[in-house]
């Protein structure tokens, strides 16, 4: 179980930048971002908060944040029914995803 996923990690995509909403400066929650950069081999494509909320639906485990210790990107819908990630709970303050470098 545990090779199933590291050999899925190795093939994962990662999430390596944020976008926040328009008028955000300082996210306080994943909700605040708009899009997100997913590498994907040796491409990349921005694409918004709901796409990839759809991808790791369809798919869970297939994102992960490009910053240790690289947690999966996991769907959350906010309490308004608005479709967004955010890193799977782990040992750091902070979610991971917020830490990603913002464009």
């Amino acid at each position: 179980m545990l090779t199933q996923r590291k050999e899925r990690k190795k093939m994962s995509s990662k999430a390596i930048a944020i976008r926040l909403n328009s008028g955000c400066t300082s996210p306080k929650t994943c909700n605040d971002i708009s899009e997100i950069e997913i590498k994907e081999g040796s491409s990349s494509s921005w694409k918004t908060k709901a796409k990839v909320y759809d991808l790791v639906k369809a798919s869970p485990g297939s994102i992960e944040v490009d910053r240790y210790p690289y947690p999966d990107l996991v769907p959350v819908l906010s309490k308004n029914d608005e479709k967004y990630v955010r890193s799977e709970p782990n040992d750091t303050e902070h979610d991971n995803l917020l830490k990603l470098p913002q464009e």
